[in-house]
């Protein structure tokens, strides 16, 4: 990872606690960043809308097509504080974006905030997609993982998504 992976990490972990800070609300953030600027910053928002589909890299993804004016975003980097989901990877590839750093990772949080089956969606979907998206993860990744609840974390089964 590079300083300026960092740098817009941060930008998106400010995103993510505009949320708030209690981890119950997955407060997940996501930047995408084109030619060196922010072209959109979004984070969860399923709760407010209320749509399953809007996750912070699905919003972020809307909202810098808007900016662009352009269905394809590439040469784009999407920055999210969490391993992007098996749809948002999806839509990333859609899209076009050419890069995917995130920061933590499903080993890094509670089970909660992945599916119940464990599938490697990311190697998935860019073995059968596209071989020329680039996916990195780890960019921050304790200051990420600290949004979250920790792995080990015991919480009423009623209060846990995905699961």
């Amino acid at each position: 990872m590079t300083q300026e992976d960092e740098r817009w990490m941060h930008e998106a972990i400010a995103i993510a606690r505009s949320k708030g800070s209690d981890p119950s609300t997955s407060p997940l953030g996501c930047v995408i960043v084109l030619d060196g600027k922010v072209i959109a910053g979004e984070r969860n928002q399923t709760k407010e809308l209320p749509d399953a589909t809007a996750h912070a890299e699905m919003m972020a993804i809307r909202r810098a097509c808007e900016s662009t004016g352009e269905l394809e975003l590439r040469g784009a980097t999407l920055y999210s504080t969490l391993q992007p989901c098996g749809m948002c990877t999806m839509a990333s590839i859609w899209s076009k974006v050419g890069r995917v750093v995130y920061g933590a990772g499903r080993d890094d949080v509670h089970e909660m905030y992945f599916e119940a089956q464990h599938v490697d969606t990311l190697t998935f979907i860019g073995d059968a997609y596209r071989d020329d998206i680039v996916i990195e993860g780890g960019c921050l990744r304790d200051d990420c993982a600290k949004l979250y609840y920790g792995p080990d974390a015991e919480l009423p089964v009623d209060e846990q998504a995905n699961l």
